[in-house]
């Protein structure tokens, strides 16, 4: 079985880099890096099934169906992860902790099988890299974006 699991240090606090992964308007600003994706029907509350839309590719729809599995704000985000054209599903785990004085957020996704998930945890890997690398933290230092509500 495949993974990916990518862990990152932000000099943020715990409850901003969760407002970054979690409020629906920020999320397509550092999935912009990626595919884009936009939430469509995501909430924070176990049991909410939603979707990322995403720019269609050759061979792909572009769109992922999602359930939230676990929720421990603003320490975890457990969700399913699906392709909407069917195929395995997977998990993705965002897991935020204070670290010195800023934050350390792991990204992990499971569940790939076979040659078929081999592949698509390299393709994703490299995505979620990239995001995670560049995407999230240009959102984090933008003070605009995080202004308190």
């Amino acid at each position: 079985m495949s993974e990916i699991l990518i862990v990152r240090d932000y000099h943020h606090p715990p409850e901003r880099v969760w407002r970054a992964v979690t409020d629906p308007e920020l999320i397509p600003l550092w999935t912009a890096t990626g595919a884009g994706a936009r939430p469509e029907g995501f909430a924070t509350t176990v049991g909410t099934k939603f979707k990322f839309i995403a720019k269609p590719k050759p061979g792909w729809s572009g769109v992922v169906v999602c359930e939230v599995l676990e929720v421990c704000e603003p320490s975890l985000l457990r969700f399913t992860w699906q392709d909407q054209g069917g195929g395995a599903v997977t998990e993705v785990a965002y897991r935020i902790e204070a670290h010195g004085n800023g934050t350390r957020f792991t990204y992990h996704h499971t569940g790939f099988t076979g040659a078929g998930g081999f592949f698509m945890a390299k393709v994703l890997g490299s995505v979620r890299t990239k995001m995670l690398t560049e995407g999230l933290p240009a959102v984090l230092d933008d003070q605009g974006n995080l202004r308190e509500q």
